[in-house]
């Protein structure tokens, strides 16, 4: 990809969730070849660890560490900002990668319901910890992995963790379009502070997305996709964008698609949605409101 060539990322240290797999790991390792110290964060131990080794021997980059996490815990996520920070006093770039989707509804530690918790939550709580780091690092760039699929979601905050109604993909779609409406909230947040934010869709990519769940779908899903879908390296394109290109300097609170500004969904753009839900969120979280995070 002309991204790797043409943009040096020496110096700028960038922190990679969901890193071990598809398109968390390919641009870990792309930022890698552009010479970044990489942070991956993973939740096995040895497979994180595996993982770390090949990005540095592939990439010639010996700038690449490991962090571990579960994702879906509050605590999980608390710990691993405060261990990033003991360890790097500036972070550049932070892509909100991990995500995942649960055909049956089910709890995280925290009591709240997983898709929500994992795929929105842990961008939310995460990317908060660590602002204060992003803003003394600046300009530094916030990426957020979101899916066209949140053109199908929706915000009810009366159902907003599936209490009345679940089903195998729904929520999966209000949690990529609580990806955006926070995106676009927190944008508001940051002016001025030289600190971006953006979401992207990354396109249909073979990972290993869904096989967490059983089932005869789901075992048919993983046999079809990787015969239609992109590589995660084509996958990762956007993220990798975002995260290096001198192109998008200064632009924040977009949705990007195949590496340009795209409209998203109308109830994505939704400013008194995105307040709302970044308020519900912060209680979830036990946020305590500070000056760069009030309204």
């Amino acid at each position: 990809m002309k991204e790797k060539s043409k943009n040096n990322m020496n110096g700028k240290i960038c922190l990679v969730t969901g890193a071990t797999n598809g398109i968390g790991k390919a641009a870990a390792q792309a930022l890698a070849l552009m010479g970044a110290t990489v942070v991956i964060v993973g939740r096995d131990a040895q497979k994180t660890s595996r993982v770390t080794e090949e990005i540095k021997l592939t990439s010639g980059n010996q700038n690449v560490d490991l962090l571990l996490a579960d994702l879906s815990s509050q605590q999980e996520v608390r710990r691993l900002a405060e261990e990033f920070k003991r360890k790097h006093s500036r972070l550049h770039v932070l892509l909100n990668n991990a995500g995942g989707t649960f055909a049956t509804r089910q709890i995280s530690v925290d009591g709240i319901e997983m898709t929500f918790a994992f795929n929105h939550l842990a961008y939310f709580l995460l990317t908060n910890m660590l602002l204060e780091t992003m803003k003394a690092s600046a300009p530094a760039r916030i990426i957020n992995v979101s899916s066209d699929a949140h053109s199908g979601g929706k915000i009810d905050f009366d159902n907003l963790q599936g209490e009345q109604t679940y089903s195998s993909f729904g929520p999966y779609g209000n949690s990529k379009l609580a990806n955006i409406l926070f995106t676009t909230e927190l944008a508001r947040r940051l002016e001025g502070t030289g600190v971006t934010v953006n979401a992207l869709h990354p396109g249909l990519t073979s990972t290993g997305f869904g096989k967490n769940n059983p089932g005869f779908f789901m075992k048919i899903m993983g046999v079809v996709i990787p015969l239609i879908a992109r590589s995660p390296e084509k996958g990762a394109e956007t993220s990798i964008y975002l995260a290096s290109s001198t192109d998008v300097q200064g632009i924040t609170g977009k949705y990007f698609v195949d590496c340009k500004v795209t409209q998203p969904a109308l109830q994505a753009a939704d400013s008194t949605v995105a307040r709302q839900l970044w308020d519900i969120s912060a209680e979830m979280v036990h946020l305590a409101e500070v000056e760069f995070a009030s309204a």
